[in-house]
């Protein structure tokens, strides 16, 4: 356990299975349209995750759902321009999503180690 975690034990730290996310059949022939199913995930991941590879501006679309709320998937629909496809523009939207969580936990902490916080009893 590294030092944070021992100070903020409450953010945990998963693995991420091998079968996390697939390609859903049907992807065009030169990947600039794929579906990727992602395992055990909701709307929590696939609005920030279509947010963040909207930034793109390689990515013509992008949207996401929930195919049934009895399945634990969320489906993910990118269609790139023909610049980019689609894989890589996943690629870029999940590090660029890590980075903004990583940013906003690197505050966090900073933010309590400073203690400037109002505390109730």
């Amino acid at each position: 356990m590294d030092a944070n975690q021992e100070k903020f034990p409450y953010i945990a730290v998963l693995e991420v299975p091998e079968n996390k996310i697939e390609i859903v059949p049907g992807a065009s022939s030169d990947l600039t349209s794929v579906t990727f199913s992602i395992k055990e995930e909701d709307h929590t991941l696939g609005n920030a995750l279509r947010w963040c590879i909207m930034q793109n501006s390689q990515v013509d679309f992008c949207g996401y759902s929930i195919p049934h709320p009895s399945e634990a998937k969320t489906q993910v629909r990118i269609q790139t321009t023909d610049s980019t496809n689609a894989i890589d523009s996943m690629n870029k939207g999940l590090d660029d999503l890590k980075s903004a969580c990583q940013l906003i936990q690197h505050k966090l902490h900073q933010r309590l180690a400073e203690g400037n916080f109002a505390r109730t009893a």
